[in-house]
């Protein structure tokens, strides 16, 4: 009988140390796979890069609905860093505008809707002289996995004038990415974003367009999140259901959500929105429809999206200029798209 009950002791104390075993090896792989940190490349701070020249810079572009304002200071505020970018000594610059010799940088704010439909949002009108001095960096100057820093704080390390989060590539394992004329990953997977040295941008088929043809042509930067919003000047499709990622905990993105994303007027002049979101009273955020339908209202010619929720982050002159999830608190990110001084 004491045999019999040291054996049932014995299994049962197995078991439990094989299902520890299994939940420990379960909670290491998805902490290696979203926690822990991966560095597979270091890759040295940028400050400059020329691009080609244009002179078809458009003069203007329309504006959304609702009410704005560019002379005022936000009341959105954020724990990132706030150090003050450094500027060349012939620009001119106040809360919401910049102007140096090659570029011109007029942000203002825009509030439409009220209480739980009320949406603010943030646009950034972007003209280049004879540069387009549009840069990408990564957090902690790593390209890798679960490397994630503040935009204010990848902002300010590389001397940003103006900075967006990026497509968050480092949550993913697929998909093109190429910053600053580099490749770092060539897994096609979904519609990118590529942008070129003569200071255009247009989406592509990442399947269909090899890394060596997208340089050929000249691109500086490819990003991988979506959908297209906008190409050739038109819609770019139905957006009832789009999904992004295939990680864990994956779902549609079409609903009302914060939103980061780029458009192109013409050659060298860019528009960027960024849209708060999931804090009703001050922002529901925009559905995908809505953001595709205000970057044509604003006049582009091509825009994308780029990743968004709590990653929706505009930083300018050493300042977070939204107010992220209405809690004024960043998430880290793992990549920016910035302008720096000239």
């Amino acid at each position: 009988m004491v045999t019999i009950f040291r054996t049932r002791k014995s299994k049962i104390l197995t078991t439990i140390a094989v299902i520890l075993l299994i939940v420990a090896a379960i909670l290491y792989k998805l902490a290696d796979r979203y926690l822990i940190e991966h560095v597979e490349v270091k890759v040295t701070s940028n400050t400059s890069i020329t691009q080609g020249t244009d002179t078809g810079i458009s003069s203007g572009s329309g504006s959304g609905s609702g009410t704005s304002s560019n002379s005022t200071p936000d009341s959105g505020t954020s724990s990132g860093t706030t150090a003050s970018a450094t500027t060349s000594s012939d620009a001119e610059y106040d809360d919401w505008n910049y102007k140096d010799d090659n570029e011109t940088i007029s942000i203002k704010k825009v509030e439409t809707g009220s209480g739980s439909d009320m949406i603010t949002y943030y646009v950034a009108d972007v003209t280049f002289n004879s540069k387009t001095n549009l840069l990408a960096a990564f957090a902690k100057d790593s390209f890798g996995t679960n490397i994630t820093q503040n935009t204010s704080t990848i902002a300010a390390n590389n001397n940003a004038v103006f900075a967006i989060n990026g497509d968050y590539y480092g949550f993913r394992s697929d998909g093109v990415v190429i910053r600053n004329g580099t490749v770092y990953r060539d897994e096609p997977a979904r519609i990118g974003l590529a942008m070129f040295n003569d200071g255009t941008m247009k989406s592509y088929d990442e399947e269909e367009t090899s890394t060596d043809d997208l340089l050929a042509q000249g691109v500086t930067n490819a990003f991988s999140f979506g959908p297209a919003l906008v190409t050739d000047g038109e819609i770019a499709g139905d957006f009832s259901h789009v999904e992004i990622d295939k990680n864990f905990g994956n779902r549609s993105i079409q609903n009302s959500n914060p939103r980061t994303g780029i458009g192109m007027i013409s050659a060298n002049h860019y528009v960027f929105v960024v849209v708060d979101g999931r804090s009703t009273g001050y922002s529901r955020g925009m559905t995908l429809t809505e953001f595709a339908d205000l970057f044509k209202e604003l006049g582009a010619t091509e825009a994308y999206n780029l990743d968004g929720g709590g990653s929706s982050t505009i930083y300018f002159m050493g300042r977070v200029v939204n107010n992220p999830l209405g809690k004024g608190n960043e998430r880290g990110v793992s990549d920016i798209i910035y302008i720096p001084q000239s």
